[in-house]
């Protein structure tokens, strides 16, 4: 057994680096392996037979009924092997063949939907699956996190993340890094600690645990990080509330195996009821780089230190290299949900740059040198209503986003002069009855006159002439001059999203409906089509498969019946997985 322990790992560590291999060159094989293409996240795929001079013909395939509604369907597909892989916001498992859409199985894991329902934060929904080594990594929206055969859909291996029965939910993708399964959970806005889970891909035992926010300083600290974030919390806030959710964004990078994840606000919102009022509250509304083989925390960025305004930072990370001041640089990327595109070392964390790609009145810009917010002090609410831009919902929030490195830009899904009106209760209680704990007047109460002054991109004249009036936009972004290239109307921080391509296109999926794509370089619309799914909209991905290319997209909210919502998969409101190809008529 000592002989061969060391050829057994050996071996482990081969069938990890091919794996990781295989799924970096996914775009150029034509299939499309982790949520964001890549573990780098960048949503750009080389495939060009679709291109800005044929995009015109595209047209609609074969669509497949996903079933029972009751919530936006917000996964990315993966494909593999001539298979779709994709999941339901009720977590229902499926595989077609990628040509013609025929079932090949189909794995229900039987959600108690009427008992976990109330338990749910932010919406019935899953963003997506992983694959690996022949396997479908599935998170289930009740806390589970299964593997199942992706020739036969029969379960592999189960894991537990978390209960539902302790407010916490699972509606993130999981991504593959180093032979482990990465997940976070949702939640942060019910008095809930946020953590993410790094899990064997083979066998689904937990490695280890990160924790996003401290616990009682009365236990012992976990690790040297929770014990350094001790010291920016009140030393009883954690009975109040919790908060640091890791519900969306992670990415991976192989070069120095670390993993990236954004966490949630603290909760509650308003800063006077955590008691630590002049306090960071590390780690939320962060960015946490780890070490992907320890779960030890290499760096941090906070957004937004002390958030008081429910700025998220769990929006996708991107990777990618560039030349920045001459230099060449290994940077993380990201559009936050508080309204401020961030680039970062992503080796060191060091703060590179940061500016405003919607309208903003929180802060007055980002500090150059330290890189923390310099905050409008006005906008620190407390019982009297003041409103703020960006809304809570964020100038950027789920809604993927690509880069093309043939343009340099990234092209965001953005909603760009968002508000929201914001008051602290008078007296705080924390609620123990699976309802919302933030601690605001509801309903909106009337804001007094708005006198903070707003950063942010004027309209720029391009393509489709001046750009105003319109809260949601298709924006291409210069990350290395920190500039808006080109807008268009239609879109929003909440749904769609886009994918790039070396046809010089961007698809755009609208949430009422709308599949867009856009010229890469100069944001001209070639083609707009209307899919007939009003709501509820997926990302698209675009794969190859026998030598032709597709584009897939899912959506559609369905109709529920009662409480649970099973229903007719046939009826005309049924969500849908739609794939479109190029007809064969010039």
């Amino acid at each position: 057994m000592l002989m061969t322990r060391p050829s057994f790992l050996l071996s482990l560590a081969v069938v990890s680096i091919a794996a990781a291999q295989q799924i970096q060159n996914a775009g150029t094989s034509g299939e499309w392996l982790t949520y964001g293409l890549t573990p780098s996240e960048t949503r750009y795929s080389p495939l060009d037979q679709i291109n800005a001079a044929n995009v015109k013909r595209l047209g609609l395939a074969w669509s497949y009924d996903l079933g029972a509604g009751g919530g936006g369907q917000e996964a990315t597909p993966l494909v593999w092997n001539g298979t779709i892989y994709g999941i339901t916001n009720w977590s229902v498992i499926f595989a077609v063949d990628a040509k013609t859409g025929k079932e090949r199985w189909r794995w229900d894991p039987e959600v108690n939907q009427e008992a976990v329902r109330p338990t749910i934060c932010c919406g019935v929904v899953n963003r997506g699956i992983a694959i690996y080594q022949g396997m479908i990594i599935a998170p289930v929206i009740d806390g589970r996190l299964h593997a199942l055969d992706a020739e036969t859909g029969k379960p592999i291996w189960e894991a537990r993340v978390a209960y539902s029965q302790d407010e916490y939910t699972i509606t993130m993708a999981p991504r593959i890094a180093s032979g482990k399964v990465i997940v976070g959970i949702s939640g942060g806005d019910h008095p809930k600690r946020g953590f993410f889970d790094a899990y064997d891909a083979t066998t689904g035992q937990r490695l280890w645990r990160f924790y996003t926010i401290p616990g009682d300083p009365s236990k012992p600290f976990e690790n040297a990080a929770m014990r350094k974030a001790s010291e920016t919390w009140d030393a009883n806030a954690w009975k109040l509330g919790g908060g640091g959710a890791v519900w969306d964004g992670i990415a991976y990078d192989p070069e120095t195996d670390l993993v990236y994840a954004g966490t949630g606000n603290a909760e509650p919102w308003p800063e006077e009821f955590r008691g630590e009022k002049g306090k960071d509250g590390l780690y939320a509304c962060s960015i946490l780089a780890v070490h992907a083989s320890t779960g030890e925390l290499k760096w941090h960025y906070q957004a937004v230190p002390d958030d008081t305004w429910d700025f998220d930072s769990v929006q996708q990370m991107m990777l990618v290299d560039l030349t920045i001041d001459g230099r060449p640089r290994k940077v993380i990327m990201q559009a936050n949900k508080n309204g401020f595109f961030y680039v970062l070392d992503r080796v060191t964390g060091e703060f590179i740059s940061a500016q405003p790609f919607a309208k903003v009145n929180w802060a007055k810009g980002i500090d150059s040198k330290t890189g923390r917010p310099i905050v409008n002090e006005e906008a620190r609410y407390s019982h009297e209503p003041i409103t703020i831009f960006p809304s809570a919902g964020g100038a950027h929030n789920w809604s993927p986003m690509s880069f093309n490195p043939a343009t340099g830009l990234v092209y965001i899904s953005a909603n760009t002069a968002s508000s929201w009106t914001f008051a602290s209760e008078e007296k705080f209680e924390a609620k123990q009855d699976k309802t919302s704990n933030n601690g605001l007047v509801r309903p909106m109460p009337t804001p007094r006159e708005n006198k903070i002054p707003v950063i942010g991109p004027e309209p720029l004249e391009g393509t489709g002439g001046v750009v105003t009036g319109n809260r949601g936009a298709l924006m291409a972004w210069d990350p290395v001059e920190q500039q808006m290239r080109w807008r268009m109307p239609g879109g929003g921080g909440i749904g769609g999203g886009t994918v790039s391509t070396a046809g010089n296109l961007v698809f755009q999926v609208i949430n009422d409906g709308r599949l867009m794509a856009y010229s890469a370089d100069k944001g001209e619309k070639l083609l707009e089509t209307q899919t007939g799914l009003k709501s509820g909209m997926g990302p698209p991905i675009t794969y190859q498969v026998d030598g032709k290319q597709y584009v897939a997209l899912m959506g559609g909210v369905g109709t529920v019946i009662g409480n649970a919502g099973p229903q007719n998969a046939a009826t005309p409101t049924s969500p849908k997985l739609l794939v479109f190809a190029l007809s064969e008529i010039q």
